[in-house]
């Protein structure tokens, strides 16, 4: 019997480096576009105005191309061979999100995500539109929908073979593809992620409240990191993997399954903070071109050093600490004088 497009499909992203393939309808999970809204009325979304500016669109497909009929989500692992808890204790290094040490998956992600387009749209003669985080679209509910995993506690996407360390990518199109069923959540009584938030931002079962997340504050939050989570940051400078990598279930993923794209890099795997405290802009982006890091500029880097380093107890980082004292960018400034005073 000849195989259904469906597990061509299945096939060719598979072939691509996907670890997980599921079609849902373009109409799939309306519930999620309410559970938009009401965490943005709540304000939990933080500084991220491009939450808000556009949800209408991110609240289902069709909101951002009435053309679609079908949702395509794929997954490729980033399983991490290292705990990524061990450098907890390790106040003279920088703790980097697991996500961020290798290759910029943004650019992994769409590569793929194109070449599947581009086979599929010669294949089945569609329109189609392929998505990797950067754009209106809610990829953990849908990939839930397509059944490649159910949305864990921590709100994050969880597959029972790859655990939570998985990049989605999401493709609209045109075709009227046969769905899969959504996945069944196997989270059970488990609250092994929110207990383990540094700063307590999951704040309900599948809540996540954004403004006292240290991804958030790290990453997303422009201005000063408030005094309240500066302490529970520890040596946290790009990101937080605790609640990710408390879960039961990534006892199943395997770091083979990795792609090689997302394997660290050595100089990102234990960063010295001495080290980095000595970056500019020129130098900063030199060091992290091809990285995600890059994007968020040499200023909120340095600020989010030097809180580590204020949290390190360690004089001998006290003159790359002096030398921000007198920054031209006044949350850099505000961090070195944080961080003077904590030592």
């Amino acid at each position: 019997m000849r195989a259904s497009l469906e597990q061509h499909i299945r096939d060719k992203a598979e072939e691509l480096g996907f670890v997980a393939c599921g079609f849902a309808r373009a109409d799939a999970a309306p519930e999620a576009g309410e559970a938009l809204r009401q965490w943005l009325a709540l304000g939990q979304h933080g500084e991220m105005g491009w939450m808000e500016a556009r949800a209408d669109q991110r609240a289902a497909p069709t909101g951002l191309w009435p053309e679609a009929r079908s949702v395509i989500a794929l997954a490729m692992s980033y399983a991490p061979g290292e705990d990524p808890l061990a450098l907890a204790a390790a106040r003279d290094r920088g703790r980097v999100s697991v996500y961020a040490q290798g290759g910029d998956y943004h650019k992994t992600v769409k590569k793929g995500l194109k070449a599947l387009g581009r086979w599929l749209a010669d294949e089945a003669g569609c329109q189609l539109k392929v998505f990797v985080d950067t754009a209106p679209v809610m990829e953990k509910p849908l990939a839930a929908a397509a059944g490649i995993g159910w949305q864990g506690k921590h709100t994050n996407l969880l597959s029972r073979r790859h655990g939570n360390w998985l990049f989605l990518g999401i493709i609209y199109t045109t075709l009227e593809l046969i769905p899969e069923a959504p996945a069944e959540p196997h989270c059970g009584s488990c609250t092994r992620c929110i207990d383990a938030c540094p700063t307590g931002a999951i704040v309900a079962p599948h809540r996540l409240d954004a403004r006292r997340c240290i991804s958030y504050l790290t990453i997303e939050l422009a201005g000063p990191i408030p005094l309240e989570f500066r302490e529970a940051i520890g040596n946290r400078i790009y990101g937080c993997d605790d609640c990710l990598a408390v879960c039961p279930w990534n006892r199943f993923a395997a770091a083979a399954g990795a792609n090689a794209a997302f394997r660290p890099r050595a100089e990102l795997a234990a960063p010295r903070l001495a080290d980095l405290l000595e970056l500019e802009d020129r130098t900063f982006r030199e060091f992290f071109a091809g990285s995600p890091i890059k994007r968020i500029g040499v200023g909120r880097f340095l600020r989010n050093c030097l809180v580590a380093a204020g949290n390190s107890g360690d004089p001998a980082l006290r003159p790359a600490i002096e030398r921000h004292l007198a920054s031209d960018d006044p949350v850099v400034a505000d961090a070195a004088r944080w961080a003077i005073e904590r030592i």
